[in-house]
């Protein structure tokens, strides 16, 4: 047999079957993708919401905490508020209390500066009368000096009007006081002083004394009988009784010595005066009260004794002194602190 022997078809065996995987479509796979991813993005924005949740409910925590912290400052701010108004009201009673009393301090301060300034015036006006007194009485210059100078002081502290003036009037008289030539009156009175402790001392001259004439009696009068004795001791009373002198001259009676004691005590009293004319600066008496004493000691005390020496000295140098020094009035700066006391009172009125 020629023919060509085809051979016969083997029967085709079944494809394989295909996972899952193969079996899904495009679309579905696609779709897979988009539900996977979708799930992704859910699960995702839900762990950020839990987490944002968390922060919130975090912040929200925080939130209330500092909002009852704040409620409390707020409480505590209205309390220390409270406290602040009434203190502050305490504080302004207080404060027009304290006005008040200012007032009445200001006015008290008035009224005590105005006494203060009366005080003062008042002071300047007594520095002022005592120097007026020091040169009219006994006319001491340095006293009256020093008087003044204290007043003009003591006016540097007024805050009065027309209390320059018058320390302007009280520095002239200043002036004029330091312009004197001056006398030492102290001294003078010291001398006088030495010569009145002198005068105590000094003996009568012997002519003047009458020891003599009762010397006169004999020796041997305790051997006469009484009656001689009687007739002389009479005769010696009558011629102490009776005595001739001359009226026409200022001298002083013969004494006894049982009498020289008021001698010197009448001789004390001129020098008293003397020095009363001294310190008023009695020139004229001064001088005759000096001139009655030399006269005196010349007479009734015995020239040659130490005593008598040292009080004619001291008579030479009280007379050689000279006392004509006129003082200054100061009157008129007196009269003028008067009348800048006087002038708040006139202006009230």
């Amino acid at each position: 047999m020629s023919e060509e022997i085809v051979p016969a078809p083997t029967p085709e065996k079944p494809a394989p079957q295909r996972g899952w995987l193969a079996r899904l479509s495009l679309t579905q796979l696609t779709l897979a993708v988009l539900v996977g991813v979708f799930v992704w993005q859910w699960l995702d924005a839900n762990h950020r919401i839990n987490q944002l949740q968390q922060l919130v409910a975090q912040r929200m925590a925080e939130v209330e905490g500092a909002s009852k912290a704040s409620q409390t400052l707020i409480a505590q701010n209205q309390e220390l508020t409270r406290e602040l108004g009434g203190k502050l009201s305490v504080l302004e009673s207080r404060f027009a209390e304290t006005r008040a009393q200012r007032a009445v301090l200001e006015a008290l301060y008035q009224d005590i500066s105005g006494s203060r300034e009366q005080t003062l015036l008042a002071d300047v006006e007594q520095v002022l009368l005592i120097a007026e007194q020091q040169l009219q009485l006994s006319g001491n210059v340095k006293a009256a000096l020093i008087a003044l100078q204290n007043a003009a002081s003591r006016l540097l502290r007024s805050e009065q009007p027309g209390s320059a003036d018058l320390r302007q009037h009280i520095e002239r008289d200043i002036e004029r006081l330091r312009a004197l030539p001056e006398v030492d009156v102290r001294a003078l009175d010291r001398q006088l002083d030495q010569l009145i402790a002198v005068a105590e001392q000094l003996p009568l001259a012997p002519e003047m004394s009458l020891a003599g004439i009762k010397e006169e009696t004999p020796h041997g009068a305790a051997a006469q009988n009484a009656w001689q004795r009687f007739w002389r001791e009479l005769w010696q009373e009558v011629r102490q009784l009776i005595r001739i002198e001359r009226t026409d001259q200022a001298e002083m009676p013969l004494l006894s010595p049982s009498q020289s004691f008021f001698v010197r005590e009448n001789l004390k009293l001129v020098l008293l005066s003397a020095r009363l004319s001294l310190l008023s600066h009695d020139e004229a008496g001064f001088r005759r009260e000096l001139k009655t004493v030399q006269g005196w000691v010349g007479r009734y005390f015995d020239p040659a004794a130490n005593e008598t020496r040292v009080a004619q000295q001291l008579l030479r140098k009280l007379a050689a002194a000279n006392l004509a020094v006129e003082l200054p009035d100061i009157s008129a700066t007196l009269k003028a602190a008067r009348n800048l006391r006087a002038a708040p009172e006139r202006s009230a009125r």
